[in-house]
């Protein structure tokens, strides 16, 4: 909330809202104080477990709304998977659904009035990031043994430029997990701060108008951006897998 300077002016600070606090007191944070990041993680679990599980448990022949997007949303995450790394990905597919999943409501529900952004938090991005990154490795030298690291030796470029392109293909692969967990963190608290720098002008009666106008603009557009990143991860995911995968294509 903006707030007046001795000097007439407004202090806001629009990161307090990222701020990890206990649930209950003032006291440290340690790795067992229930805070509000793990309250949200919570409800968003109860949340994909309310829309998956309860609202489809009667798998009506007319489905329910509920029913419907719950159906709409395997039904995307499914074609996605298996467009992009064919029919050996789609045993992955529970894994590949539940990271949509949490990232769609995670995100989602930061948009509710006094909620928290889980996802704005690169302790939680990178935790989901760097899962992806080790597990489709992983699967990559069991599913291939040695020959996975063709994926970093470029067959179709001239000789003296493939340990060129060797080390740089090394190193894009490595910067995988940062970029994969920055852009979704990033995405969600520069919207949020947004947000909360124009509400903060809103107390302003000279400018509160137009305050309010553009607080509407942004959170339409934080509403793409929900779903948005929910699918860019999810998709960059697939295109890691199908790399483990099929690592000569």
């Amino acid at each position: 909330m903006a707030t007046e300077e001795h000097g007439g002016g407004l202090s806001f600070h629009p990161m307090d809202q990222f701020i990890v606090k206990p649930l209950f007191g003032n006291g440290e944070v340690h790795w067992y104080t229930p805070t509000n990041a793990t309250l949200w993680l919570a409800l968003t679990v109860l949340a994909i477990i309310a829309l998956l599980v309860v609202g489809t448990r009667g798998r009506a022949i007319v489905p329910s709304r509920v029913q419907s997007t719950g159906e709409l949303m395997y039904g995307m995450v499914h074609k996605m998977l298996e467009d992009i790394t064919g029919k050996d990905g789609l045993k992955y597919f529970p894994y590949v659904m539940t990271l949509f999943c949490f990232i769609l409501f995670a995100n989602g529900l930061a948009l509710l009035p006094k909620s928290f952004s889980t996802t704005s938090h690169i302790a939680v991005t990178a935790v989901l990031a760097i899962a992806v990154f080790l597990g489709v490795t992983i699967l990559g030298f069991v599913k291939n043994g040695t020959h996975f690291l063709g994926l970093f030796w470029v067959k179709s470029a001239p000789l003296a430029l493939r340990p060129v392109l060797a080390v740089i293909e090394l190193i894009s692969y490595f910067v995988r997990p940062v970029s994969h967990s920055i852009r979704l963190a990033g995405n969600i608290m520069a919207g949020h701060a947004v947000m909360k720098v124009f509400a903060a002008f809103a107390a302003v009666l000279a400018i509160a108008p137009l305050s309010v106008l553009a607080i509407v603009a942004v959170y339409a557009l934080e509403v793409m951006v929900v779903v948005i990143q929910a699918y860019v991860f999810t998709i960059l995911t697939c295109v890691y897998l199908k790399d483990a995968l099929h690592p000569g294509h």
